[in-house]
């Protein structure tokens, strides 16, 4: 049962077919200095609104809790 197995294996073109697409090592794109299709500036400007967000919110529920009032 298992006497031809390695032979039908590498005259399987299922391998060769995959071997072919993949690229060398060392011979990908360049990596782009970008996050999550964002330039440095734009995650700063994202960063800046998502800290007042959390500090806006965060006063609303210390004036609401009643540890701090005007």
């Amino acid at each position: 049962m298992f006497d031809n197995l390695r032979d039908e294996a590498a005259a399987s073109p299922f391998y060769e077919e995959e071997a072919k697409f993949q690229p060398a090592a060392g011979t990908g794109r360049k990596r782009s200095k970008r996050i999550l299709g964002m330039t440095s500036i734009q995650r700063f400007v994202i960063a800046v609104m998502f800290m007042l967000a959390v500090c806006t919110i965060g006063g609303m529920a210390l004036f609401a809790l009643g540890k701090i009032g005007f």
